[in-house]
């Protein structure tokens, strides 16, 4: 049998751009994907501290050192720039494994979305 266990976090991040004519997605800065542990093509769940909206999308690479935060597609539409944001990922694993298993949370600058 397999769980679904919180795998990774990044923890409150202001969107930057909101662009609902992209295909979907979230584009998410390279170091905050690289630190977080969250691959290209992931799905990711989004929680918006503003409004309480919370779904799903997946990831795509962002320009690094950008701090870009960018809700593309129908997403968009639940998001507006400078919203403040929860990106969590889950994996599935067996329950053995989820006893020893450490997720990744970071939490970057909330205003510049960048590593301190």
């Amino acid at each position: 049998m397999l769980i679904e266990v919180f795998k990774s976090k990044i923890h409150r991040v202001r969107v930057t751009e909101s662009d609902l004519n992209y295909i979907g997605s979230i584009t998410i800065d390279e170091d905050l994907l690289e630190a977080s542990g969250i691959v290209v093509g992931e799905r990711v769940y989004i929680v918006n501290v503003n409004n309480g909206e919370r779904f799903d999308t997946y990831a795509i690479k962002g320009k690094r050192k950008s701090g870009e935060i960018c809700l593309n597609g129908p997403a968009a539409r639940r998001v507006q720039k400078d919203d403040i944001i929860i990106i969590i990922s889950y994996a599935q694993m067996t329950p053995e494994e989820a006893q020893t298993f450490q997720p990744k949370i970071i939490f970057p600058d909330e205003k510049t979305n960048l590593l301190t």
